[in-house]
């Protein structure tokens, strides 16, 4: 069974710098698994920082997104570094190219792709063209919350939602620019649901919960269905 994991920046870069730990732990889980994963990656606080410089430097939206994209490709890279030969050695730049570089490879790790389309859509693209009926959304956040649990202490996690009620809550934050958007945005909403996408949602911190969530098995987190 193909899994695709959508594995946020914050949770490979949260300080700026690459978390060996949680590399390891996750390519060691990922090696002793059963499954294929294809794998997307975020570009966390460096991507929002450089996008947020070029803007700031005077460019548009389209290069900002373009900037951010090259932080995620670097993101893919060090994933590959620590499954090692479980992965594909390059970071395919399209959808199609992914779909062809499973032959004698465990994984395949892909970073954004298009201006405009974030890694959330790019996780949801994938699990489409890869015919994945499960993704997991990796991220800092435990699971989807009726508010930012960040900013509000009695924030309430959800334990499941149907697609229709997550792109609800997702067409309250849709901001679509580079480096803020609903803990999953608008357009990977509706693509999980056209597709019917079993989607979860864990935090970086709980490998047991990421494990239950591959597995597609009850956790501490948030289901879609």
């Amino acid at each position: 069974m193909r899994v695709v994991l959508s594995i946020g920046g914050s949770s490979i870069n949260p300080e700026g710098k690459p978390d060996i730990e949680f590399l390891r732990k996750m390519a060691k889980m990922l090696k002793e698994s059963k499954h294929e994963f294809g794998i997307v990656t975020g570009g966390g606080s460096i991507a929002r920082a450089y996008a947020n410089a070029a803007r700031e430097l005077g460019a548009g939206e389209y290069d900002a997104d373009s900037i951010a994209i090259v932080s995620t490709k670097q993101n893919a890279h060090i994933v590959i570094a620590a499954l090692g030969g479980a992965a594909h050695p390059n970071v395919p730049a399209t959808f199609e190219q992914a779909r062809t570089a499973f032959d004698g490879h465990k994984a395949v790790v892909m970073g954004g792709t298009i201006p405009g389309i974030t890694t959330d859509s790019d996780s949801a693209l994938l699990a489409e063209a890869i015919g994945a009926k499960r993704l997991v959304n990796i991220s800092n956040v435990e699971g989807i919350f009726d508010s930012d649990p960040r900013k509000n202490p009695n924030a309430k996690k959800f334990a499941t939602l149907s697609y229709d009620q997550l792109i609800a809550l997702a067409a309250e934050s849709d901001k679509r620019t580079a480096g803020t958007h609903f803990v999953f945005d608008m357009l990977a909403c509706k693509l999980i649901a056209r597709s019917k996408i079993e989607t979860h949602f864990v935090s970086c911190r709980n490998m047991k919960d990421i494990a239950e969530a591959i597995e597609g098995k009850k956790h501490g987190g948030t289901v879609v269905r």
